[in-house]
């Protein structure tokens, strides 16, 4: 059988990063697919968006990709800091990632993508309606078939559920999780490549990381936002509920 890492959100968390490739390592996985959000919020964007372009087999857009690389009239001083740090080749190659990845595993058309395979924008969390998470699987216009596996990131809350002969899969967080305070990945196993039904499985894996010195790292670049920042790694809560 074969086995596939994916990996979403790291924001520029290194510390949190090799731990999770370390992990990977650790369980002789060698091919990764990334789902976006390489970049910003974390202080190093520039060695993450390097990092995740040699380690991983597949990369797809986040929407901080588009914010920093396509969004011209995005003027928050968080999205200026780190396109002015990223420089113009690995702007460009943000520019260019892909919506969406669409492969066969163990006979199931599975499509990786950001938040949806239409759009970067488009946020499903795990308590979303049955219409909003069936809309997950609908083929995009290039492609000719609905999917039979969503997996996507986002919403750094990892989970997944199965419902109508069709499963969704959220790898959560690797560099901003918003529930534990690890990182967060998946890993999807079967026969990659293949038409003919087989044994497939999917599981998440929690990842403890150097949480101070991810901190330290973002006090010494002095990044934008740093208090929400720390805040968000140290407890694992999104700031935005914490000013509700």
């Amino acid at each position: 059988m074969d086995k596939i890492a994916v990996i979403s959100d790291i924001h520029g968390n290194i510390p949190a990063l090799e731990a999770v490739l370390k992990d990977i390592e650790d369980k002789k996985i060698s091919r990764i697919f990334c789902l976006g959000d390489l970049a910003g919020k974390g202080p190093d964007s520039c060695e993450a968006v390097d990092i995740v372009r040699k380690k991983c087999e597949v990369v797809v857009k986040g929407n901080w990709e588009y914010f920093i690389s396509e969004q011209e009239d995005n003027e928050f001083e968080e999205v200026l800091w780190h396109r002015r740090i990223l420089g113009d080749k690995r702007l460009e190659y943000l520019r260019g990632l892909p919506l969406y990845h669409e492969f066969y595993m163990s006979g199931k058309l599975i499509r990786i993508c950001h938040a949806s395979p239409k759009d970067v924008f488009k946020r499903v969390h795990a308590t979303a309606t049955y219409d909003e998470k069936t809309e997950l699987f609908e083929a995009p216009e290039e492609s000719e078939s609905d999917s039979d596996v969503v997996i996507y990131g986002d919403i750094h809350g990892a989970y997944s559920q199965c419902f109508d002969q069709k499963m969704i899969f959220n790898v959560g967080s690797v560099g901003n999780p918003l529930e534990l305070t690890q990182a967060s990945y998946g890993i999807i196993e079967g026969k990659y490549k293949s038409f003919e039904m087989a044994t497939f499985s999917m599981s998440i894996v929690r990842v403890p990381y150097d949480i101070e010195l991810a901190v330290q790292y973002a006090i010494d670049k002095k990044i934008p936002d740093l208090k929400f920042y720390i805040d968000e790694l140290r407890t694992g809560v999104y700031r935005g509920k914490k000013n509700k």
